[in-house]
């Protein structure tokens, strides 16, 4: 969490160098050094920094016993350095300063199961206390509800806001009183103790500012748009803004200014793209900020003393900021001299005078300054801190291309592509001659793949693969048009689009078309089943991480808080409340069509999935295993909709260069006991091989 962001929407050892058996000519990578699994998937030397509000501190996540932990350090002085939280297991992906200063508040599940606890750290004594200390959520007659194999329905904790007006309080979201349903706490970080300030019965979320007052909530209509009413003083509300289905994903009312006069909010309704506007609640009038024709507006800055939105962000091919407030034009200015690539603003002062400044690009680690402004128009001094993966800074990384490719119906797929180092001589992102490809589709699917570093990128295309990652229609930010023509069309225009991307990459001399695998998790994964049952002949083999099998099955099982945005699945995916509609998701769903597979399939799963269910990836298994057709399947026991442990996410991504260097003829690394050191069962498939026998 980022307060102050304002968000819309082995090494050291010779390795050997493995090649396949079969003779498919010199591999591109042949005169490249391997980059080991475990600089691109271990744990990174430091990052996630953040300044207490005070700039007194600096905290971030480091290893400590082999598992990411919060550390702090006097802002001047890393060396000075000391654990603050003591996670033995997952490791601390999610923490904030609290304003007393002295409180490091992160989040944590259990093994993937996405009900978060919050918890407070005394930073001084290392003290820890969970706020969020609670088992299990009442059914009507006041016992546990319980899930299918006997355990407890655990409540997920959300933070609902942080404000300086209130250093020892945070607002926090429970549904420890009704599954579905979020009330708001108060909750003292310091003691622990909760008061519950909202019973919420009908909300998706509910809006507070910066004085805790309650301003705005929200739910799902019945034709997938959404409804916005404001709070009264004796917390009744009124109608306040409806968003019709179409523009539900591109308009949100996003929060206040810290006087609580101002609510920002994006905007699509009347225009394609979400442009961000300010509306100034007394007279009701809005103003037009910022737009973008070609996308919608990101991520932006706003200032840490008055909440004022002060830059936002637009990201077609790449990134681009657009300055709002003139105050920050100089250290913009600076900073952009400090280094190549981009940077984030990824924490500031109260008081504004010191940030950090995070520097990505495409072919190397993030490298983080402490960046101490200036007065006026004199700009500050940025003082280097740390490289977040130091051992990349030596490797053999590629370049990532922006391109753009036409779909069949004329749409426009900003994509991205990443070749083998050297096979590319001249530069020009296209190889010298075809080389085996893997399409890596992102999840969601009401997200985006965007340029940058991309750990998956790097391996596979130092293992000898072009990798193509593609926005089909449906992935957000570039539009409200491109994202609603994804609409109904799971399995149909969205797999269309992936087609067309793989074909103009065969056609481009890319891609090697007897040599093309699809990969992906999440909707990723389901786009893999799909490329393996719809178009059979298409791909040599798939790896499906966490992607549902089936559309009806996923949706009737989906996490009991998800239930307010029903209606937003039943418009956009298909509505499996009705016959017909059911029966429109069964003919999409991989599941029904596993006859028709007929190349090599490889599964992960996280037993913990909330999202999707380890029951998605057994029914396949099970289904094909039935008809005799040949599948490897991995379950990870303490895993969740993703691989969150690096010896897990090291371990399967060992077995899939394995099972990739044999259908695409790529290199790999040797296993050399990464499975061993995971927690990886492999329920099926270990004979199709080698290496997993």
């Amino acid at each position: 969490m980022h307060r102050h962001m304002v968000v819309w929407t082995a090494v050291g050892m010779a390795l050997c160098v493995c090649e396949p058996s079969a003779a498919r000519g010199a591999s591109p990578t042949a005169d490249v050094p391997l980059i080991p699994r475990k600089v691109l998937f271990g744990n990174p030397e430091r990052g996630m920094s953040q300044l207490s509000p005070d700039g007194k501190r600096i905290a971030y996540t480091a290893p400590l016993d082999g598992v990411m932990n919060v550390w702090v350090a006097p802002a001047d002085d890393f060396s000075r350095a000391e654990p603050v939280t003591r996670d033995k297991n997952r490791g601390i992906r999610q923490y904030f300063w609290s304003y007393t200063n002295d409180h490091v508040l992160y989040l944590q599940d259990d093994g993937g199961d996405e009900n978060w606890r919050v918890h407070s750290v005394e930073v001084n004594t290392a003290k820890a206390i969970d706020l969020t200390p609670f088992d299990s959520i009442p059914g009507p007659d006041g016992s546990p509800i319980m899930l299918p194999g006997g355990k407890p329905l655990r409540p997920t904790a959300q933070i609902v806001a942080v404000s300086d007006q209130f250093p020892d309080e945070i607002v926090l979201g429970l549904n420890n009183r009704s599954p579905q349903f979020h009330d708001l706490y108060r909750c003292n970080v310091r003691t622990g103790e909760l008061t519950r300030v909202y019973e919420n019965n009908q909300w998706a979320s509910v809006t507070v500012d910066n004085s805790y007052t309650l301003r705005l909530a929200s739910r799902f209509t019945p034709d997938g748009g959404m409804e916005y009413v404001k709070f009264t003083g004796d917390q009744s509300t009124e109608p306040f803004e409806k968003v019709g289905m179409e523009d539900s994903l591109t308009t949100q009312f996003s929060g206040f200014d810290k006087s609580g006069t101002i609510l920002y909010f994006t905007d699509s309704r009347g225009r394609d793209t979400a442009a961000l506007f300010a509306r100034d609640m007394a007279t009701g009038k809005d103003t037009l900020l910022a737009e973008n024709p070609r996308c919608d507006v990101g991520g932006g800055l706003e200032d840490p003393r008055t909440g004022r939105v002060q830059a936002v962000a637009f990201n077609y091919l790449r990134n681009e900021w657009t300055i709002l407030d003139p105050a920050i034009k100089p250290d913009f200015e600076y900073l952009r001299t400090v280094r190549a690539g981009e940077f984030i603003v990824g924490s500031r002062t109260s008081d504004d005078r010191r940030w950090i400044v995070s520097y990505t690009s495409d072919n190397g680690p993030m490298h983080v300054y402490r960046y101490d402004r200036g007065s006026g128009q004199t700009p500050g001094k940025a003082t280097f801190l740390y490289t977040t993966r130091p051992e990349l800074d030596n490797q053999p990384l590629a370049s990532m291309h922006p391109i753009e490719i036409k779909a069949r119906d004329g749409l426009t797929l900003v994509s991205y592509l990443t070749l083998p180092v050297s096979s590319d001589k001249d530069g020009d992102a296209r190889p010298d001659r075809p080389v085996p490809m893997v399409l890596l589709v992102h999840g969601g699917p009401w997200a985006r793949d965007a340029w940058g570093y991309n750990p998956y990128a790097q391996w596979l295309s130092n293992r000898g693969y072009a990798v193509l990652q593609v926005n089909f229609r449906g992935s957000t930010g570039f539009g409200k048009n491109f994202l609603n023509a994804g609409n109904l069309e799971w399995a149909g225009k969205m797999h269309d689009d992936l087609i067309d991307a793989v074909t103009w990459a065969v056609n481009e001399r890319i891609a090697d078309r007897s040599r093309v695998a699809i990969m992906g998790g999440s909707y990723g994964g389901y786009a893999t089943l799909v490329g393996l049952t719809v178009t059979p002949e298409l791909f040599a083999c798939g790896v499906d991480i966490v992607g549902p099998s089936n559309i009806v099955t996923l949706l009737n099982t989906i996490p009991p808080y998800w239930a307010p945005a029903i209606e937003l699945f039943k418009k956009r995916v298909g509505d499996h409340t009705t016959q017909e509609g059911r029966a429109f998701l069964e003919a999409r769903s991989p599941l029904n069509h596993v006859d028709r597979i007929v190349r090599p399939l490889l599964i992960g799963q996280g037993a913990n999935d909330p999202r999707v269910k380890q029951s998605e990836s057994d029914q396949i298994v099970s289904a094909m295993e039935q008809r005799q057709i040949p599948v490897t399947y991995v379950l990870f026991p303490d895993e969740g909709h993703g691989f969150a442990r690096p010896e897990n996410n090291t371990a399967f991504n060992a077995v899939t260069e394995g099972f990739l260097s044999k259908h695409l003829g790529g290199r790999f690394e040797p296993a050399a006991g990464d499975i061993e050191k995971s927690t990886a069962q492999i329920k099926s498939g270990a004979e199709h091989l080698p290496s997993l026998k």
